[in-house]
């Protein structure tokens, strides 16, 4: 996985100066959080429900071959076709193939951080075919040649001052600071690349062993019109997304939506089960499946396997303190927050994401939040200990550190030491 900005220090200096920034992460600490809470109070087998999802994702990648391949079975079975993809180039390679087989010259895309993992739209352009992001969020970013700072919320680093500016630019039409009227201009313009895309690429919040059916939760619904409309329909997703069976998704639904934005059920639950059958009225003639590992069969068995227990709801970077003062970009990777800094050094390398398992105060809160309760402090300490042992952290650091060690070992100066230092 690609590293934009690995130097998540210099880019947090930056963030804390930036005054649209801190204005936008404003929003943050008054949201989804409080939305949270309110949504679990009324919920109160929450906590036994994410008991249960936590040993069934325990289950799910003791046993994640057996269901890939019940999965793979069964969407072959509905006429589909999966792909198996081992990094980042198989799974752009695979899906631009697929796209010169129709002939495709555009897509539209529907939210998918798998894609923005892979660098799908970068890979796309430079072969010809153009993508088009048809979630709001994305669509905005798309049109200031920007990234994602949020899983559920991509653009939540800009203000409406922003949307309203970059609309203005690419819609060539008189500035406006209603949402009502940027929302009508985007539906306006998205319309007709709906209906003349050629393909259309979605991610996929969980893939169905049982039925070999895949499901995006949307809250717009440009997800169902980018995956019915085009003759073709690629959905791009990773490997630990399986489920064995319709009724354990819906676990996994009651606890996602309520985690990630307050809501009871998000608006747009849509399966896809093969390509459109004879009675259907609607849907894709084509539909492909592109599974991607990108180093996820590698923390199986790994003190990080826990990790991919990730329903990707954010409520650890919605409640994480750092991520709140700085945003998601300083953590120079697709996936920012508690759950990023896990997960970015998995799958790219402890070196080349050196400073995020320090950008933690470790107080616990991701942990408590997490609705398959992921240990991530637990993670974070080993990774940093990993450094320590492979000499990954700066020298100044690691004399401190030893100094210390040496100090806690010998009780009678270590508190002579920290008498003197609260004097």
């Amino acid at each position: 996985m690609q590293i934009k900005s690995p130097e998540f220090k210099e880019n947090s200096r930056i963030a804390l100066k930036d005054v649209n920034l801190q204005k936008a992460l404003g929003n943050l600490k008054a949201g989804f959080p409080v939305k949270r809470a309110h949504a679990v109070d009324r919920m109160p087998e929450f906590e036994d429900l994410r008991n249960e999802a936590r040993d069934l994702k325990n289950h799910i990648l003791e046993n994640l071959d057996v269901y890939l391949e019940q999965f793979e079975s069964k969407v072959v079975e509905n006429g589909g076709h999966v792909h198996w993809a081992r990094t980042s180039d198989d799974a752009c390679k695979t899906i631009l193939d697929i796209c010169q087989q129709v002939g495709a010259k555009t897509v539209t895309k529907g939210k998918s951080m798998v894609s923005e993992e892979v660098n799908l739209n970068e890979y796309l352009e430079k072969n010809g075919v153009q993508p088009i992001e048809t979630d709001l969020g994305e669509y905005i970013l798309q049109l200031r040649n920007d990234h994602p700072s949020h899983i559920i919320a991509p653009a939540i680093h800009l203000n409406l001052e922003d949307v309203s500016e970059a609309f203005h630019e690419h819609h060539h039409r008189p500035k406006s600071n209603d949402p009502a009227v940027l929302m009508q201009e985007a539906r306006e313009m998205l319309r007709k690349q709906f209906v003349s895309a050629d393909v259309g690429i979605t991610g996929a919040n969980f893939c169905v062993a049982e039925t070999g059916s895949t499901i995006i939760v949307t809250n717009e619904g440009n997800g169902d019109l980018t995956q019915t409309l085009p003759k073709t329909h690629i959905v791009i997703t990773s490997i630990e997304k399986v489920v064995p069976t319709l009724e354990d998704m819906t676990l996994f639904q009651r606890l996602l939506a309520r985690s990630a934005t307050g809501q009871e059920f998000t608006v747009y639950n849509t399966l896809s089960t093969g390509p459109r059958r004879a009675e259907d009225q609607d849907g894709p003639e084509n539909f492909h499946v592109v599974l991607v590992d990108n180093g996820r069969s590698e923390m199986i068995g790994s003190e990080l396997q826990d990790m991919l227990r990730c329903i990707r709801c954010s409520a650890c970077m919605n409640h994480c303190p750092v991520y709140a003062s700085v945003g998601g970009h300083a953590y120079g990777a697709v996936y920012p927050g508690p759950m990023g800094s896990v997960l970015t050094p998995a799958l790219s390398s402890l070196k080349a994401a050196k400073d995020l398992p320090n950008a933690c105060t470790l107080n616990g809160r991701c942990k408590e939040v997490c609705p398959v309760d992921i240990p991530l402090p637990d993670m974070l300490r080993s990774l940093r200990a990993r450094q320590f042992d492979e000499k990954l952290t700066p020298p100044v650091t690691r004399v401190s550190l030893m100094m210390w060690a040496w100090l806690v070992r010998r009780p009678t100066l270590y508190r002579i030491a920290t008498g003197f230092a609260v004097r």
